[in-house]
């Protein structure tokens, strides 16, 4: 991938990422997942990791932060994320992204409520405390699965057709100067 290309997407991403956190959206139906799976499986390791970071950082300006233990929940989760979309690189197949998109999901509601029920004190310290603020946060976990799974098909398909008909427009450009 060439730096041009690599840096227009890193762009695309953060625009989009940051954009889409501040517009009225469904809880949780956010890109950020998505960018860090995206990001883990086409850019450099270094670049991805600091990708949903720097999304989350620009719309947190925006939107107003929050309790430090849970915002470091929500970036570790997310560079989790990254880590995941590594394990994409070399299997970008239909069936592998939504899993991985379903797996980002449970590493964000295990981790995040988890900082929720430990960190605050709307919860018991009890087990069935956690298991209480896991159910009451189900309806939020819905919306994370629906959104890194959108948002998954909109990254990963919208490259992969562009980079498709690069490719064809690229190969009737040869065979056009070959004649």
């Amino acid at each position: 991938m060439s730096k041009k290309r690599q840096f227009i997407i890193i762009l695309i991403l953060i625009l989009s990422g940051a954009f889409l956190r501040l517009i009225p959206h469904a809880p949780n139906f956010t890109p950020i997942a998505a960018i860090a799976l995206f990001g883990g499986a086409y850019l450099s390791k270094r670049t991805a990791l600091i990708l949903p970071v720097l999304v989350m950082l620009i719309s947190d300006i925006f939107i107003g932060s929050y309790e430090i233990k849970l915002m470091l929940s929500v970036y570790l989760s997310f560079v989790l994320c990254v880590i995941l979309g590594f394990c994409l690189k070399k299997n970008k197949k239909a069936k592998t992204i939504l899993l991985s998109s379903f797996l980002a999901g449970l590493i964000f509601f295990l981790i995040t409520n988890f900082a929720v029920w430990l960190f605050t004190p709307w919860y018991f310290k009890t087990f069935s405390g956690l298991i209480q603020c896991y159910l009451m946060a189900l309806p939020f976990f819905r919306n994370t699965l629906l959104g890194n799974i959108f948002y998954s098909a909109v990254f990963f398909g919208s490259y992969e057709i562009i980079e498709s008909y690069l490719k064809t427009k690229s190969n009737l450009v040869l065979n056009v100067k070959n004649k």
